[in-house]
């Protein structure tokens, strides 16, 4: 009887932590996502999608300390032609950023936006919908988020989006919610890049119309003891796509959920990630998605390296709701163990209600191929060069998912000098 009772105070020290925001077209939004953070309370290890991954520093009332780590390397995506968005520990820095105008698309704030705004049809909507596995950090993320972008995209973007995370207090504690709503034949193109924090919260709702089609690639930021919850909550019409992508090489505890419900006929939904770990890194991906209508098409390509005691976890789930003929739904989920200290934990899942459907399923673990390796040091590749080039052949599948073929070669550059700098 004590667990319900330590669930409620955790939560209600957390409430009281923090400042609730009022006023304006959010103000309804938030105050329904706090009532549900009240209903749900805060995760605690007794919670069924949480037994792999300890909440506790996500859900304290004080973000733990964590180093700034000082980078030298040139930022992701520099040379791309791109709008930059930045926000520092959470703040938007408007000197760093560039201009938010740009033809097919309108830019807003979350703190700024007027009482009468389109994303009131939809800021908390994603994310409060009857979802089957709680979701109680993304609720308290829309009842305080301090600030975030707001995107309705009405054509074809002529450029990608470029959001910039920098971390530059230790005791930070940022809650940012986005919110994207693409109509009908839109298209954009989203980047991540940098540390939001010393503690991160972020929440994205994806509202992708019939025949648009919305591109994500995020890397994770490298300052290592940083603790990130993201949330991506994504609704597909007819017709349209939703592809996502993340690399994380880098943080003491990460913690990436996306929720994904195909409505429209003849949609398509990728989500992949590729992480890297060393050492006290935890990496937890859960996915859920929902098949809601005809022909559609789900990918989850999950691909995890791991060395010297890291942890990484997959939970995916593919829900084929009845009348969803003709779904075809996969999942992979594969760990590189480099040593007998690391573990990959994974709860693959399938639940369906249709009988015409082709459904799969995998998840392996096991260390590096030792023939691979035998052959690359047969023809004079020293061990931790032939180690490292076995790793990225590993994480290839993932990288594979993203759609620009250059944007994939930059992030496979960055991976092999991480894995450069790790050697030894």
């Amino acid at each position: 009887m004590a667990e319900p009772a330590t669930t409620s105070n955790t939560t209600e020290d957390r409430l009281a932590a923090m400042t609730l925001p009022t006023g304006g077209w959010s103000d309804p939004a938030r105050k329904a996502a706090l009532t549900r953070v009240r209903d749900m309370g805060l995760p605690g290890r007794r919670d069924e999608y949480w037994k792999y991954t300890r909440p506790e520093t996500l859900v304290q009332p004080d973000a733990p300390r964590a180093a700034v780590f000082a980078n030298d390397e040139e930022r992701l995506f520099a040379n791309r032609d791109v709008l930059e968005i930045v926000f520092v520990d959470g703040v938007f820095d408007a000197a760093a950023s560039g201009d938010l105008q740009m033809s097919g698309l309108q830019i807003d704030r979350l703190a700024n936006a007027q009482d009468i705004h389109w994303a009131s049809d939809l800021y908390g909507k994603l994310e409060g919908e009857g979802h089957y596995v709680p979701r109680p950090l993304a609720a308290l993320n829309t009842a305080y988020a301090t600030d975030g972008v707001l995107i309705h995209v009405t054509g074809k973007a002529e450029k990608p989006i470029s959001i910039i995370y920098r971390h530059t207090k230790e005791d930070s504690d940022a809650v940012l919610h986005h919110v994207i709503k693409l109509d009908a034949g839109a298209e954009l193109t989203l980047l991540e890049n940098g540390p939001g924090a010393a503690r991160f919260n972020q929440c994205m709702e994806v509202d992708v119309a019939d025949t648009a089609r919305f591109n994500h690639v995020r890397a994770q930021g490298r300052d290592h003891e940083r603790r990130d919850a993201t949330h991506i909550f994504a609704r597909l019409g007819t017709q349209s796509a939703f592809k996502s992508f993340t690399l994380t090489v880098n943080g003491r505890l990460t913690r990436n959920e996306c929720v994904i419900d195909l409505t429209g006929d003849d949609a398509i939904a990728h989500v992949a990630g590729a992480c890297v770990g060393d050492g006290d890194f935890h990496h937890d991906d859960t996915v859920f998605v929902t098949h809601d209508a005809l022909n559609c098409e789900s990918r989850q390509v999950f691909k995890k390296v791991l060395r010297n005691g890291a942890v990484g976890v997959f939970q995916g789930k593919i829900l084929v709701k009845e009348g969803a003929q003709k779904t075809d739904g996969y999942q992979i989920s594969q760990s590189l163990l480099l040593d007998e200290d690391s573990q990959f934990l994974a709860k693959p899942e399938l639940e369906i209600y249709a009988d015409d459907v082709a459904c799969s399923h995998g998840s392996t673990s096991g260390a590096i191929d030792e023939t691979g390796l035998f052959y690359l040091r047969s023809r004079g590749v020293p061990m931790a060069e032939a180690t490292d080039l076995m790793t990225l052949a590993f994480l290839a599948e993932a990288l594979e998912e993203i759609e620009d073929a250059d944007i994939a070669e930059e992030l496979t550059e960055r991976l092999s000098g991480w894995l450069r700098r790790r050697r030894g």
